[in-house]
Protein backbone atom coordinates (compact mmCIF):
# COMPACT_ATOMS: atom_id res chain seq x y z
CA UNK A 1 0.00 0.00 0.00
CA UNK A 2 1.34 3.51 -0.54
CA UNK A 3 0.45 6.83 1.47
CA UNK A 4 0.06 10.39 0.52
CA UNK A 5 1.66 12.52 3.01
CA UNK A 6 1.40 16.19 3.19
CA UNK A 7 4.19 18.50 3.61
CA UNK A 8 3.99 20.23 6.78
CA UNK A 9 4.11 23.83 5.17
CA UNK A 10 1.40 23.24 3.12
CA UNK A 11 -1.88 24.98 4.50
CA UNK A 12 -5.11 24.16 2.45
CA UNK A 13 -8.51 26.47 3.11
CA UNK A 14 -11.47 25.70 1.93
CA UNK A 15 -13.94 28.20 0.80
CA UNK A 16 -17.69 28.06 -0.33
CA UNK A 17 -16.17 27.00 -3.93
CA UNK A 18 -12.89 26.09 -4.37
CA UNK A 19 -9.84 26.09 -2.12
CA UNK A 20 -6.64 27.78 -1.90
CA UNK A 21 -3.28 25.23 -1.32
CA UNK A 22 -0.74 27.96 0.33
CA UNK A 23 2.92 26.58 0.29
CA UNK A 24 4.26 28.61 3.34
CA UNK A 25 7.66 27.98 2.65
CA UNK A 26 7.82 29.19 -0.49
CA UNK A 27 5.46 32.01 -0.03
CA UNK A 28 2.97 31.57 -2.64
CA UNK A 29 -1.15 30.24 -3.13
CA UNK A 30 -2.54 28.04 -5.88
CA UNK A 31 -6.49 28.29 -6.50
CA UNK A 32 -8.07 24.37 -6.95
CA UNK A 33 -11.26 23.24 -7.36
CA UNK A 34 -13.56 22.23 -4.20
CA UNK A 35 -13.28 18.27 -5.30
CA UNK A 36 -9.79 18.53 -4.96
CA UNK A 37 -10.07 19.16 -0.82
CA UNK A 38 -12.41 15.83 -0.37
CA UNK A 39 -9.90 13.64 -2.18
CA UNK A 40 -6.94 14.86 -0.28
CA UNK A 41 -9.28 14.81 3.09
CA UNK A 42 -9.03 10.72 2.21
CA UNK A 43 -5.49 10.86 1.41
CA UNK A 44 -5.38 11.97 5.04
CA UNK A 45 -6.81 9.05 6.56
CA UNK A 46 -6.11 6.12 3.76
CA UNK A 47 -4.25 4.30 1.40
CA UNK A 48 -4.10 5.70 -2.29
CA UNK A 49 -5.27 2.34 -3.26
CA UNK A 50 -7.83 2.33 -1.10
CA UNK A 51 -9.06 5.93 -2.03
CA UNK A 52 -8.79 5.20 -5.51
CA UNK A 53 -10.93 1.62 -5.23
CA UNK A 54 -13.88 4.12 -4.02
CA UNK A 55 -14.34 5.71 -7.38
CA UNK A 56 -16.06 4.51 -10.15
CA UNK A 57 -13.50 3.83 -13.43
CA UNK A 58 -14.61 7.57 -14.93
CA UNK A 59 -13.62 9.31 -11.36
CA UNK A 60 -10.21 6.56 -11.23
CA UNK A 61 -9.15 8.92 -13.64
CA UNK A 62 -9.77 12.35 -12.46
CA UNK A 63 -8.12 11.13 -9.09
CA UNK A 64 -4.75 9.97 -10.21
CA UNK A 65 -5.10 13.39 -12.02
CA UNK A 66 -5.18 15.22 -8.69
CA UNK A 67 -2.07 13.43 -7.28
CA UNK A 68 -0.13 13.92 -9.85
CA UNK A 69 -0.89 17.74 -9.55
CA UNK A 70 -0.22 16.88 -5.78
CA UNK A 71 3.03 15.28 -6.33
CA UNK A 72 4.21 17.80 -9.23
CA UNK A 73 3.14 20.92 -7.27
CA UNK A 74 5.49 19.34 -4.63
CA UNK A 75 2.55 19.73 -2.05
CA UNK A 76 3.58 16.25 -0.41
CA UNK A 77 5.04 12.94 -1.20
CA UNK A 78 4.83 9.52 -1.43
CA UNK A 79 5.72 6.16 1.26
CA UNK A 80 5.90 2.85 1.13
CA UNK A 81 3.43 1.06 3.93
CA UNK A 82 2.65 3.82 5.93
CA UNK A 83 2.63 6.96 6.22
CA UNK A 84 5.85 9.16 7.18
CA UNK A 85 5.68 10.41 10.91
CA UNK A 86 8.99 12.57 10.38
CA UNK A 87 7.08 15.26 9.76
CA UNK A 88 4.98 16.61 12.48
CA UNK A 89 1.82 19.17 12.17
CA UNK A 90 3.51 23.18 12.19
CA UNK A 91 2.64 25.00 14.47
CA UNK A 92 -0.11 28.18 14.06
CA UNK A 93 0.23 29.66 17.21
CA UNK A 94 1.58 33.04 17.01
CA UNK A 95 3.60 35.34 19.07
CA UNK A 96 4.65 38.95 19.10
CA UNK A 97 7.09 39.80 22.00
CA UNK A 98 6.31 44.09 21.34
CA UNK A 99 3.52 45.11 23.08
CA UNK A 100 2.13 46.88 20.23
CA UNK A 101 4.01 46.08 16.60
CA UNK A 102 2.95 49.12 14.63
CA UNK A 103 1.43 52.76 14.38
CA UNK A 104 0.32 53.75 11.78
CA UNK A 105 0.59 58.24 11.95
CA UNK A 106 -1.61 60.54 9.74
CA UNK A 107 1.51 63.31 10.12
CA UNK A 108 0.29 66.31 10.97
CA UNK A 109 3.93 67.53 12.34
CA UNK A 110 7.62 66.71 13.82
CA UNK A 111 6.00 67.43 17.62
CA UNK A 112 3.66 64.27 17.21
CA UNK A 113 6.88 62.23 16.83
CA UNK A 114 8.24 63.65 19.94
CA UNK A 115 5.75 62.96 21.92
CA UNK A 116 5.23 59.38 21.08
CA UNK A 117 8.93 58.49 21.42
CA UNK A 118 9.32 57.24 25.03
CA UNK A 119 6.21 55.55 24.08
CA UNK A 120 7.48 53.52 21.38
CA UNK A 121 10.10 52.64 23.35
CA UNK A 122 8.35 51.45 26.54
CA UNK A 123 5.39 49.30 24.06
CA UNK A 124 8.80 47.99 21.71
CA UNK A 125 6.72 49.40 18.95
CA UNK A 126 8.60 47.68 16.05
CA UNK A 127 7.14 49.04 12.81
CA UNK A 128 6.56 53.10 12.27
CA UNK A 129 3.91 53.92 9.12
CA UNK A 130 3.88 57.63 8.42
CA UNK A 131 1.22 59.42 5.90
CA UNK A 132 1.49 63.11 4.57
CA UNK A 133 0.04 65.27 2.77
CA UNK A 134 2.87 67.42 3.16
CA UNK A 135 5.48 67.45 1.05
CA UNK A 136 8.93 66.68 2.53
CA UNK A 137 12.60 67.83 2.09
CA UNK A 138 15.35 65.79 2.64
CA UNK A 139 15.82 67.62 6.21
CA UNK A 140 12.49 66.22 7.19
CA UNK A 141 13.03 62.55 6.03
CA UNK A 142 16.34 63.22 8.20
CA UNK A 143 14.86 64.72 10.96
CA UNK A 144 12.00 62.29 11.03
CA UNK A 145 14.84 59.23 11.35
CA UNK A 146 17.22 61.03 13.88
CA UNK A 147 14.02 61.05 16.28
CA UNK A 148 14.07 57.23 16.19
CA UNK A 149 18.00 57.07 15.74
CA UNK A 150 18.52 55.17 18.64
CA UNK A 151 15.59 53.55 19.56
CA UNK A 152 14.06 50.19 19.41
CA UNK A 153 11.98 51.31 16.19
CA UNK A 154 13.29 48.41 13.63
CA UNK A 155 11.64 50.52 10.75
CA UNK A 156 10.31 53.69 9.40
CA UNK A 157 7.48 53.53 6.28
CA UNK A 158 6.87 57.05 4.72
CA UNK A 159 4.08 57.77 2.48
CA UNK A 160 4.65 61.33 1.18
CA UNK A 161 3.71 63.62 -2.14
CA UNK A 162 6.22 63.75 -4.54
CA UNK A 163 7.73 67.49 -5.91
CA UNK A 164 10.44 68.53 -8.46
CA UNK A 165 13.34 68.03 -5.93
CA UNK A 166 12.80 64.76 -5.46
CA UNK A 167 15.90 63.54 -7.70
CA UNK A 168 18.91 61.53 -7.43
CA UNK A 169 20.89 63.46 -5.33
CA UNK A 170 18.30 63.87 -3.24
CA UNK A 171 17.40 60.35 -2.69
CA UNK A 172 21.34 60.01 -2.07
CA UNK A 173 21.06 62.96 0.38
CA UNK A 174 18.29 60.33 2.15
CA UNK A 175 20.68 56.99 1.80
CA UNK A 176 23.72 58.70 3.40
CA UNK A 177 21.96 60.11 6.58
CA UNK A 178 18.99 57.72 7.47
CA UNK A 179 19.46 54.32 9.46
CA UNK A 180 15.49 53.72 10.26
CA UNK A 181 13.53 54.48 6.93
CA UNK A 182 13.34 50.73 5.07
CA UNK A 183 10.38 52.55 2.10
CA UNK A 184 9.60 55.39 0.74
CA UNK A 185 6.39 55.77 -1.15
CA UNK A 186 6.17 58.94 -3.39
CA UNK A 187 3.02 59.54 -4.61
CA UNK A 188 1.09 61.88 -7.55
CA UNK A 189 4.10 61.28 -9.16
CA UNK A 190 3.48 62.07 -12.79
CA UNK A 191 6.24 59.76 -14.15
CA UNK A 192 9.09 58.03 -12.53
CA UNK A 193 12.05 61.17 -12.10
CA UNK A 194 14.58 58.53 -12.44
CA UNK A 195 15.00 54.91 -13.12
CA UNK A 196 15.86 53.16 -10.13
CA UNK A 197 19.27 51.51 -10.94
CA UNK A 198 21.77 52.23 -7.55
CA UNK A 199 21.06 49.92 -4.80
CA UNK A 200 19.69 52.20 -2.15
CA UNK A 201 19.24 51.35 1.74
CA UNK A 202 15.40 51.90 1.28
CA UNK A 203 13.17 50.70 -1.14
CA UNK A 204 11.76 53.39 -3.43
CA UNK A 205 8.43 53.62 -5.20
CA UNK A 206 7.23 56.53 -7.33
CA UNK A 207 3.46 56.01 -8.06
CA UNK A 208 0.95 58.19 -10.09
CA UNK A 209 -1.74 57.27 -7.79
CA UNK A 210 -2.83 60.67 -5.71
CA UNK A 211 -2.89 58.19 -2.77
CA UNK A 212 -5.52 59.22 0.21
CA UNK A 213 -5.32 57.87 3.82
CA UNK A 214 -9.22 56.67 2.79
CA UNK A 215 -7.93 54.71 0.47
CA UNK A 216 -6.82 51.98 2.55
CA UNK A 217 -8.53 49.10 2.65
CA UNK A 218 -8.83 47.82 -0.72
CA UNK A 219 -9.01 43.53 -1.05
CA UNK A 220 -7.21 42.72 -4.01
CA UNK A 221 -5.12 39.98 -5.56
CA UNK A 222 -1.76 42.23 -5.56
CA UNK A 223 -1.86 42.64 -1.59
CA UNK A 224 -2.30 39.11 -1.04
CA UNK A 225 0.68 37.59 1.25
CA UNK A 226 1.66 33.94 1.72
CA UNK A 227 3.66 34.92 4.55
CA UNK A 228 3.63 32.04 7.55
CA UNK A 229 3.82 35.18 10.17
CA UNK A 230 1.20 37.14 8.53
CA UNK A 231 -0.56 33.78 7.91
CA UNK A 232 -0.71 32.50 11.65
CA UNK A 233 -1.28 36.07 12.55
CA UNK A 234 -4.81 35.63 10.59
CA UNK A 235 -5.75 32.79 12.32
CA UNK A 236 -5.20 33.58 15.70
CA UNK A 237 -6.43 37.74 15.50
CA UNK A 238 -7.69 40.54 13.40
CA UNK A 239 -5.43 40.69 9.95
CA UNK A 240 -5.69 44.41 10.51
CA UNK A 241 -5.93 45.62 14.06
CA UNK A 242 -4.07 43.24 16.28
CA UNK A 243 -1.34 44.69 17.92
CA UNK A 244 -1.40 47.99 16.47
CA UNK A 245 -2.53 51.72 17.10
CA UNK A 246 -2.99 54.97 15.34
CA UNK A 247 -2.69 58.40 15.41
CA UNK A 248 -5.23 60.88 12.80
CA UNK A 249 -4.45 64.42 11.48
CA UNK A 250 -5.94 65.95 14.75
CA UNK A 251 -4.03 63.96 17.20
CA UNK A 252 -6.52 61.57 18.07
CA UNK A 253 -5.47 57.74 19.10
CA UNK A 254 -7.54 55.13 17.41
CA UNK A 255 -7.20 51.71 16.64
CA UNK A 256 -6.35 52.57 12.77
CA UNK A 257 -6.77 56.58 11.98
CA UNK A 258 -9.80 55.73 9.46
CA UNK A 259 -12.03 54.31 12.12
CA UNK A 260 -14.29 56.72 14.59
CA UNK A 261 -13.89 55.40 18.04
CA UNK A 262 -11.36 57.55 19.47
CA UNK A 263 -9.51 56.34 23.20
CA UNK A 264 -8.23 60.23 24.00
CA UNK A 265 -5.93 62.63 22.28
CA UNK A 266 -2.03 62.24 21.76
CA UNK A 267 -1.60 65.80 23.41
CA UNK A 268 -3.63 64.75 26.21
CA UNK A 269 -2.98 61.21 27.34
CA UNK A 270 -0.17 58.80 26.41
CA UNK A 271 -0.23 55.89 23.93
CA UNK A 272 0.16 53.29 26.85
CA UNK A 273 -3.11 55.61 28.79
CA UNK A 274 -5.18 54.84 25.56
CA UNK A 275 -4.09 51.10 25.32
CA UNK A 276 -5.14 49.84 28.75
CA UNK A 277 -8.51 51.39 28.30
CA UNK A 278 -11.00 47.92 27.65
CA UNK A 279 -12.36 48.82 24.31
CA UNK A 280 -9.14 49.51 22.66
CA UNK A 281 -8.44 46.07 21.90
CA UNK A 282 -11.99 44.65 21.31
CA UNK A 283 -11.25 43.90 17.96
CA UNK A 284 -7.72 42.63 18.16
CA UNK A 285 -8.89 38.77 18.42
CA UNK A 286 -11.51 38.79 15.52
CA UNK A 287 -10.61 36.52 12.79
CA UNK A 288 -11.90 36.13 9.25
CA UNK A 289 -13.65 32.94 10.58
CA UNK A 290 -15.96 35.40 12.02
CA UNK A 291 -16.64 37.80 9.54
CA UNK A 292 -19.77 37.63 7.49
CA UNK A 293 -18.62 36.31 3.98
CA UNK A 294 -15.02 36.41 4.80
CA UNK A 295 -15.79 33.10 6.84
CA UNK A 296 -16.57 31.67 3.55
CA UNK A 297 -13.77 33.03 1.66
CA UNK A 298 -10.49 30.46 0.38
CA UNK A 299 -8.17 33.39 0.81
CA UNK A 300 -9.53 34.37 4.53
CA UNK A 301 -5.80 34.40 5.97
CA UNK A 302 -3.83 35.57 2.83
CA UNK A 303 -6.29 38.88 2.98
CA UNK A 304 -6.05 41.60 5.47
CA UNK A 305 -8.87 42.69 6.89
CA UNK A 306 -10.59 46.08 7.39
CA UNK A 307 -12.76 47.40 9.98
CA UNK A 308 -12.51 51.07 8.98
CA UNK A 309 -15.05 50.36 6.20
CA UNK A 310 -17.79 47.94 6.60
CA UNK A 311 -21.32 46.68 5.02
CA UNK A 312 -22.18 47.94 8.06
CA UNK A 313 -24.92 45.05 7.97
CA UNK A 314 -23.49 42.88 10.97
CA UNK A 315 -22.71 42.92 14.80
CA UNK A 316 -22.46 40.26 16.80
CA UNK A 317 -23.35 39.82 20.53
CA UNK A 318 -20.75 41.11 21.67
CA UNK A 319 -21.14 44.71 19.91
CA UNK A 320 -18.41 44.16 17.22
CA UNK A 321 -18.96 44.97 13.58
CA UNK A 322 -18.47 41.61 11.72
CA UNK A 323 -19.82 42.89 8.49
CA UNK A 324 -17.59 41.64 5.01
CA UNK A 325 -15.13 44.85 4.55
CA UNK A 326 -16.50 47.32 2.10
CA UNK A 327 -13.70 47.33 -0.80
CA UNK A 328 -13.54 43.63 -0.91
CA UNK A 329 -15.51 43.20 -4.53
CA UNK A 330 -14.75 39.09 -4.46
CA UNK A 331 -17.83 36.93 -3.67
CA UNK A 332 -16.34 33.02 -2.73
CA UNK A 333 -20.26 31.85 -3.59
CA UNK A 334 -19.30 32.44 -7.45
CA UNK A 335 -16.04 32.92 -7.71
CA UNK A 336 -16.16 36.18 -9.12
CA UNK A 337 -14.49 39.82 -8.36
CA UNK A 338 -16.96 42.42 -9.38
CA UNK A 339 -15.75 46.39 -9.06
CA UNK A 340 -16.74 46.73 -5.39
CA UNK A 341 -17.84 50.35 -5.65
CA UNK A 342 -20.44 49.82 -8.19
CA UNK A 343 -22.06 46.82 -6.15
CA UNK A 344 -25.65 48.05 -5.19
CA UNK A 345 -25.72 45.82 -2.44
CA UNK A 346 -23.16 48.47 -0.72
CA UNK A 347 -24.19 51.78 -1.82
CA UNK A 348 -25.90 52.62 1.17
CA UNK A 349 -22.25 51.71 3.31
CA UNK A 350 -20.60 54.27 0.53
CA UNK A 351 -22.80 56.51 1.20
CA UNK A 352 -22.58 56.99 5.03
CA UNK A 353 -18.50 56.99 4.45
CA UNK A 354 -19.27 59.86 2.07
CA UNK A 355 -21.28 61.89 4.41
CA UNK A 356 -18.83 60.71 6.89
CA UNK A 357 -16.05 61.90 5.37
CA UNK A 358 -17.51 65.34 4.44
CA UNK A 359 -18.22 65.94 7.94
Amino acid sequence: MRYFNLFSNILVTKGAGRILISDLQRNVSELYPLELYDIMEELRNHSIENVIDGYDEESKVMVKEYLNILLQSEYGFITEDNWDKNFPTLSYEYEEPSILSEIFIEFSGISVLKKIKQSVEHLRIKHLVLYSTKKFTAEDFIKIDQIFATSVLSGIEIFSPFHNNVNKLFINTLHKNTERIYNIVFYSCGKNPFRIKDEFRFSLQFTEEEVQISSCGKVNLKYFNTNISKVSEALNHNSCLHKKIGIDINGNIKNCPLMAESFGNINDISLEDALIKPEFRKYWNLTKDHIETCKDCEFRYVCTDCRAYTERNRVNKEGLDTSKPLKCGYDPYTGKWETWSKSPLKQKAIHFYRQELKS
